[in-house]
């Protein structure tokens, strides 16, 4: 079973899509470019306490490079 908050690979702009499963659908939260905005949208979808589940590899999935990096190679 995959997680149900996808942090895909970082874009030319340095921004991250972050999405959500929920009931068998995949909704896009947003462009993040940085951990602030992640915890935003999670803190949107209604998910307590989204600061923690940043690093818990249960609840979010990091694409295509490391966990909280943010600027464009």
């Amino acid at each position: 079973m995959s997680t149900p908050v996808t942090v895909q690979q970082i874009s030319a702009d340095g921004g991250r899509r972050v999405s959500v499963r929920s009931g068998g659908e995949t909704h896009i939260l947003g462009i993040a470019y940085s951990d602030v905005d992640v915890i935003e949208f999670l803190r949107r979808a209604g998910l307590n306490e989204p600061g923690l589940l940043l690093d818990d590899p249960a609840w979010v999935e990091w694409r295509g490079g490391r966990p909280h990096e943010w600027v464009a190679a």
